[in-house]
């Protein structure tokens, strides 16, 4: 199974959701009607969209703690839910190594975002590792 096709996807959904405003679950759904992959390809992506919303206000918290002179809602809506996720795997996901959600947002980043996007995510997300490894959960 491809995570990072995983990742992907979820990304394509955690942006529909965040531009379209309509329920998670409709989105999910209708995303799905359209794309022939595997099931566990789907699950793995399904659990990252849900997870993320499910602790959209702390994901948030945590990323605009460390995330000095940028406002979440001025980010880009892929740096965004990119970091969204990483922060997700890095807080709630013990089943993926830190490095890993970290990696696979910058590479994430290579193919959605901008120029400027890979150097950014991996500076805030080597900071949210950094905050969580200080015990600083809260």
């Amino acid at each position: 199974m491809s995570r990072r096709k995983a990742r992907e996807y979820a990304l394509k959904m955690l942006y529909m959701i965040d531009v379209r405003k309509e329920p998670y679950q409709k989105i999910i759904e209708e995303f799905w009607e359209n794309v022939e992959e595997k099931e566990g390809i789907k699950k793995f992506a399904n659990e990252i969209v849900i997870g993320v919303i499910e602790k959209i206000e702390k994901i948030d918290k945590i990323i605009s703690d460390v995330s000095l002179n940028w406002e979440i809602e001025r980010m880009s809506c892929i740096d965004r839910n990119i970091l969204r996720i990483g922060t997700y795997e890095i807080f709630f996901r013990n089943d993926i190594p830190k490095v890993v959600s970290i990696n696979e947002g910058v590479e994430i980043s290579k193919k959605y975002g901008d120029a400027d996007s890979p150097k950014f995510i991996n500076g805030i997300l080597h900071k949210i590792k950094e905050k969580i490894e200080k015990g600083g959960e809260e």
